[in-house]
């Protein structure tokens, strides 16, 4: 790994092309408030987290990454459009690989723009793709809003869909869910004697859990109107998983969602927003039959994202993160905004990756 003086540069040299870009530098505190702002992150990123407690302001947090703290700066403060970069230290444990820094160094770029979504979905990606061409990264693109929109669209019940929504960022719980949805999945015996009881609750032993008797209760009634419930039809399933098996240039992963959409009105708008992004990504030179588009793309990075996500990778290097990573979050605003939205997008880069694989300073 570089040394810090060699980072620090490289992420001013970075930020700078950024800020010709006509973003305005912004700085965030290292310790960020940890009750909110955990919550708003993924399952990882909660769990890797460095948090402590203070007497007088409650849980803290080192700073696990910038958008965050930018979005609810922005939300406080900003006005509109506007777009913003910064540089500094990110903290995350590892628990796992030794190897991996537990503090590095990230530059981002966001971007808060109501009129035109997709063209500043392209403005960044174009911005990380121009920067990072040099290195001869693969780039990957995705659009959760896809998914999200079909899960939206299934003909169940509004407990299951908000379950697979919740638990979109984890593959295998989400393909737990619809298994179990759809009649797939064999109810345990279990579970299948308890609902099948007049009281459940009879004859219990004494609750030496958290939870109290009308939550164990509330629960039972949740599982008992979801086995009442019909299932999900093998069609929409289908139509689910060949959604995620799309993995084409996005050329034609485009075409092969528009057919998708045929038989799944739910998913026209997402489509037809990924086709003006598309359009909007060949205007700024992209050529987009050589830019690869994977339907699940995204689903076990940052939860705040909800539209287009994207990252690129050292192929030669597999042992190494993501190079860059971004996405769209228009959920995030709302959730920090307080009654107020505003659409936004953006991405980070790790300049000491950057420096690691040959990039100039």
């Amino acid at each position: 790994m570089p040394e810090r003086a060699a980072i620090r540069a490289e992420a001013a040299r970075l930020r700078a092309l950024f800020e010709a870009a006509g973003a305005l530098p912004v700085e965030t505190s290292v310790l960020q408030p940890a009750e909110v702002l955990l919550d708003l992150y993924g399952e990882d990123i909660r769990a890797r987290a460095y948090v402590t407690s203070d007497a007088l302001r409650g849980e803290q947090m080192l700073r696990p990454d910038f958008t965050v703290p930018v979005v609810q700066m922005h939300m406080e403060h900003g006005a509109e459009p506007a777009r913003y970069t910064y540089s500094g230290e990110v903290f995350r444990r590892q628990e796992e690989d030794a190897q991996r820094a537990n503090e590095y160094t990230q530059v981002g770029f966001e971007i808060f723009e109501r009129a035109a979504p997709e063209a500043a979905d392209a403005e960044v990606f174009a911005m990380f793709f121009d920067i990072l061409r040099p290195l001869g990264l693969r780039a990957a693109t995705g659009d959760i809003g896809i998914l999200m929109a079909a899960v939206e669209g299934l003909r169940t019940t509004e407990r299951r869909k908000a379950a697979l929504r919740r638990h979109v960022w984890r593959p295998r719980r989400f393909r737990a869910l619809i298994d179990r949805f759809s009649g797939r999945a064999v109810v345990p015996e279990a579970r299948a004697a308890l609902l099948a009881m007049a009281d459940p609750m009879a004859g219990a032993e004494p609750l030496i859990g958290l939870r109290g008797p009308d939550e164990i209760a509330g629960r039972i009634t949740a599982l008992r109107e979801d086995a009442a419930a019909g299932p999900i039809s093998t069609s929409e399933v289908q139509l689910l998983d060949a959604i995620l098996a799309v993995r084409e240039t996005s050329d034609n992963a485009l075409e092969r969602l528009r057919d998708i959409a045929v038989d799944m009105p739910a998913i026209h708008g997402a489509v037809d927003r990924l086709a003006r992004r598309l359009s909007a990504m060949s205007e700024r030179g992209l050529d987009i039959t050589k830019l690869d588009f994977e339907a699940s793309y995204g689903r076990t990075q940052m939860e705040y994202y909800d539209g287009f996500v994207f990252g690129f990778y050292a192929e030669s290097r597999p042992d190494l993160p993501p190079i860059a990573t971004g996405g769209r979050y228009d959920a995030l605003t709302r959730q920090l905004g307080r009654g107020r939205e505003i659409p936004a997008v953006g991405g980070v880069i790790r300049p000491g990756l950057v420096l690691g694989l040959g990039g100039a300073t």
